[in-house]
């Protein structure tokens, strides 16, 4: 196979949260956004689950009723529903619309949701359970004969899933999650890790061993003008004194290693002169960093992702249709960069530890 063909870009956005939109609104705002989505070409779009949020299972099926191709990727908590009932869903959905899903398994959460749940798991026993959890899934969903499993979380017994699950669309399951025992889990489940990236300039040739079939999270605001995309950012994420109180308040009460991961970058890049930006994090806005300027230097930082192993972007909930198209060409662009790093490597071993 032609090694510049194995660079591609797969592509998810957001779906818009229930509790930023009002109640009146939110089926038809969904229904807009998943057709924004398939139109500018995506994968699929991301589906959050949260106690504060209506449920994802019943906003996929607005989405799988609204679109022809786009695939939901349902967040799923195990501590939500048994395993069986994730199978089942996977395997009603598609005997009804004949689309593939993909599963967002999540181990984490603020710790006083998981406490209201009455669940009081360590952090890295959470992602044990995950894997466990996960590998009942896909027996039920990978078998025609009945599933026998007994586990330390959850067991069945002679169980059968129907209607069974075409091979074809058994769901791609990623694993939220950037700790050593999410990586672990991933692995284990042979799944996509999604970890939220540090600033493209610091990833080298050897980081390609840990970025090569995982994705990332990532917002972006990109323009013709630097000035034009970054006027945009302020405007769509003004400082806020109440957000930034959120903020402190989140990490008080999440154990995820991510958010911590994050806050110390904010920190690390607030005065570089950067396309990486984190004020909407800080801000409580949003729970990724964004890239903002001009195509080219938007299209330069994809371009290093991808020619240091990210294959798979989950962008921030788009808040246009026009937004999505800015997205489009950017992504056009670094597509091109990349082959083009890709070929520079090949010609030039001794320098692959450069990335752009």
């Amino acid at each position: 196979m032609d090694a510049l063909s194995d660079i591609r870009f797969e592509v998810f956005s957001t779906c818009p949260q229930s509790s930023a939109v009002p109640a009146a609104d939110y089926v038809e705002r969904v229904q807009s956004v998943a057709r924004w989505s398939e139109e500018a070409g995506c994968k699929g779009i991301l589906v959050y689950t949260e106690n504060s949020l209506v449920d994802p299972w019943l906003v996929s099926q607005v989405i799988l009723q609204s679109t022809r191709e786009l695939c939901p990727l349902v967040a799923v908590q195990p501590v939500y529903m048994h395993p069986y009932s994730v199978a089942k869903m996977v395997s009603s959905l598609a005997q009804m619309y004949g689309r593939r899903l993909y599963l967002n398994m999540v181990a984490g959460g603020y710790t006083t949701e998981l406490a209201a749940l009455g669940d009081a798991t360590a952090h890295d026993k959470r992602y044990e359970r995950l894997v466990e959890y996960t590998g009942i899934i896909k027996l039920l969903l990978e078998n025609a004969e009945p599933v026998t499993f007994e586990g330390e979380y959850d067991s069945v017994r002679n169980l059968r899933m129907t209607p069974p699950l075409p091979q074809e669309l058994l769901p791609g399951v990623f694993v939220s999650g950037s700790s050593e025992a999410g990586l672990a889990a991933a692995k284990a489940l042979g799944a996509t890790p999604v970890k939220y990236p540090k600033p493209a300039a610091e990833y080298v040739q050897a980081d390609a061993a840990d970025c090569t079939g995982s994705g990332i999270r990532v917002g972006i605001i990109a323009r013709a003008s630097a000035e034009e995309a970054w006027q945009v950012a302020h405007t769509r994420f003004p400082t806020d004194k109440k957000g930034q109180l959120a903020h402190k308040l989140a990490m008080k009460v999440s154990d995820s290693a991510w958010h911590k991961q994050m806050s110390d970058l904010a920190a690390e890049t607030a005065a570089q002169d950067t396309p990486y930006w984190l004020v909407p994090f800080e801000n409580y806005k949003t729970f990724c960093p964004y890239l903002v300027g001009d195509y080219g230097v938007v299209s330069d930082e994809l371009a290093r992702y991808a020619a240091a192993g990210y294959g798979t972007f989950i962008l921030d909930i788009p808040p246009t249709r026009e937004e999505l198209v800015h997205t489009g060409e950017v992504f056009g662009q670094a597509l091109t960069k990349a082959r083009r790093l890709k070929s520079f490597a090949l010609r030039d071993p001794a320098r692959q530890g450069l990335i752009g």
